[in-house]
């Protein structure tokens, strides 16, 4: 089993650092190309930092592993918001002030909702895997359209954190390129070992994908919202965070769904997509305060917040290690 867990580590250290020169790449051609910094930031970057849990999923699925895929999306979810936001506002309090994020965090709320309706029927389908689609460029253009504004924070988060130095065009396309191709093989490599592991302890590929593979590929969320927090560019760090679970429920488990139809098993709903649904509903309620109830201050989301945030990822990785051990 050497030989998987070394793929797996590999796969998850290429595929990090191959996302991150992807983002760049991105991003810098979009500059060059004279792309506003708010559409950079939701879409290209937004995309980028799912760009893993997408090339994952769409190759799990595609081998026949599609608790891998489906783990992959919810586990990325449960660890954006518990792990990566949780460990975010423990370390500086964030403020969230963008008119753009409070609009975006009621449709999270319904795509999480449309996301388990799907799921009852105990199949995602084809048929279901293109509604998320559509659902995703809805929204991508809905965005679009709904920008914020000059004037809004998160625009100025954004313009600020791109700076104002523009590499060449050239120098752009070219890790745009290498990142692509470095993401879709480390990606593969990364499928493989985290199968032959699963197969060799006897577990289900789904709780290697709810851990250790979805632990993997948030990575990138969590060196962007690290980054940003430094920097007190809290509404960047919260917008790429919930541009992030949007993709992973649309696009990730819809373009694996497309590939190939996905089985879900009972606990998937009642216990993965049940804690999404419930994180995003404190994150909701943290982020997305109306005026009327707190004149004085702006949402924030402090430290007492984050801590359990926190302690329910903590709470809910343990449960699924005992449950692996006991069985």
């Amino acid at each position: 089993m050497l030989v998987p867990i070394i793929a797996l580590i590999v796969g998850l250290a290429v595929l990090v650092w191959s996302a991150d020169k992807f983002i760049e790449g991105a991003a810098n051609t979009s500059k060059v190309l004279g792309v506003p910094p708010l559409v950079i930031g939701m879409l290209v970057i937004g995309f980028g930092t799912s760009a893993p849990e997408i090339v994952v999923s769409v190759f799990a699925a595609a081998q026949g592993n599609p608790g891998l895929a489906l783990g992959n999306a919810f586990g990325s979810n449960i660890a954006n918001i518990g792990l990566v936001l949780g460990l975010s506002a423990l370390l500086l309090p964030m403020t969230v002030s963008s008119g753009v994020l409070r609009r975006e965090l009621p449709i999270l709320l319904g795509v999480t909702l449309l996301a388990g309706y799907q799921l009852i029927d105990g199949e995602v389908s084809r048929v279901d895997a293109l509604v998320l689609l559509a659902v995703f460029v809805v929204v991508l253009l809905w965005t679009l359209r709904q920008n914020g504004g000059s004037d809004d924070p998160l625009a100025a988060e954004l313009e600020e954190s791109m700076g104002s130095e523009q590499a060449p065009l050239k120098h752009s396309v070219t890790w745009l390129v290498v990142g692509l191709i470095l993401l879709v093989a480390s990606s593969r490599l990364l499928v493989w070992g985290a199968v032959e592991i699963a197969v060799a302890l006897g577990v289900d590929d789904l709780i290697i994908g709810l851990t250790i593979v979805a632990l993997g590929t948030s990575l990138p969320e969590l060196a962007a919202a690290i980054v940003a927090i430094r920097k007190k560019e809290h509404d960047l760090a919260l917008g790429n965070l919930i541009g992030s679970n949007l993709f992973n429920t649309l696009a990730v488990v819809g373009f694996a769904g497309l590939v190939a139809p996905i089985s879900v098993a009972e606990e998937v709903l009642y216990r993965d997509w049940a804690l999404v649904l419930g994180l995003t509903l404190l994150l909701t309620l943290f982020a997305w305060r109306p005026k009327s109830w707190l004149p004085a201050r702006p949402a924030r989301i402090n430290r007492l917040e984050g801590s359990a945030f926190l302690l329910i990822y903590c709470a809910y990785v343990s449960w699924l290690v005992i449950g692996v051990v006991l069985n």
